[in-house]
């Protein structure tokens, strides 16, 4: 196992997509994060369609020893993955990972924050 002394993780989820131009966005936002905040790990994960699935990237943090990741999906609307399948994910994940603490934040689409600066891209 490789230790780093990188104890965070966050993992970018997204729905997917076949087309590889989709996932641009989302690596963006992954790229940003390491500018910003370059000792937490950072991946990204996809529900389907793309790889890697959210499993995946969650056992590749674990090998690296992160012991605390924080899911964050980059959904604008609250539909039925973000309500029933996440969830369930997220118990496997656990299951999968005792000794990793997961915590999954809301869809981004609910946080205040992006809706105040969506509503301003849109007035400009």
């Amino acid at each position: 196992m490789m230790q780093t002394d990188t104890a965070r993780g966050t993992i970018l989820l997204a729905h997917g997509s076949r087309d590889p131009l989709w996932r641009k966005p989302i690596e963006a936002v992954a790229s940003q994060i390491r500018e910003i905040a370059p000792e937490v790990q950072v991946r990204c994960a996809y529900l389907e369609l793309s790889t890697p699935d959210l499993p995946t990237s969650a056992a590749e943090l674990a090998v690296l020893g992160v012991t605390a990741i924080t899911v964050v999906p980059l959904f604008l609307g609250v539909g039925r993955h973000a309500r029933e399948d996440l969830p369930r994910l997220m118990v496997t994940l656990q299951a999968s990972h005792p000794q990793v603490v997961f915590s999954l934040r809301p869809a981004i689409g609910e946080e205040a924050q992006i809706i105040e600066l969506m509503a301003r891209i849109a007035l400009s």
